[in-house]
């Protein structure tokens, strides 16, 4: 069960280094507007916003891959906890936004629901 709470911490990470791409690099690009659902008006007024809050997703992201590569090295108490860290606060923001913003549940659950699975399954791993 830590395996599958790992990988599903890895998937997550990826998934946050994607967010921090379209956040930090590509705000304005037809594609993030898309995604975001915002004008090009808007893309452009929020740019610096964006361009920090991308850098947060990535550094979740990094913390949740150190863990991993942490653990994996038998490192598992400081691997454990930077997931845990980590993928929690992905989770925890994806509650964020669903509670401060319900017409963006879609997103919320999106990035929301694959750390908590991966907390669930190396919680109960780790407890075994």
């Amino acid at each position: 069960m830590v395996i599958v709470g790992l990988v599903l911490a890895g998937a997550a990470a990826l998934l946050h280094v994607f967010i921090f791409y379209l956040e930090s690099v590509a705000w304005t690009s037809a594609r993030a507007r898309k995604v975001f659902g915002t004008t090009p008006t808007e893309a452009t007024a929020t740019k610096a916003l964006a361009f920090n809050q991308g850098f947060y997703n990535l550094f979740l992201a990094v913390a949740v891959i150190l863990g991993i590569v942490l653990y994996a090295t038998g490192h598992t108490t400081v691997g454990a906890t930077l997931v845990f860290t980590g993928s929690g606060s992905m989770f925890a923001a994806a509650l964020v936004l669903l509670l401060s913003d319900p017409s963006k549940a879609s997103a919320a659950i999106k990035q929301g629901t694959v750390p908590a699975l991966g907390v669930l399954a190396l919680a109960i791993g780790l407890a075994l």
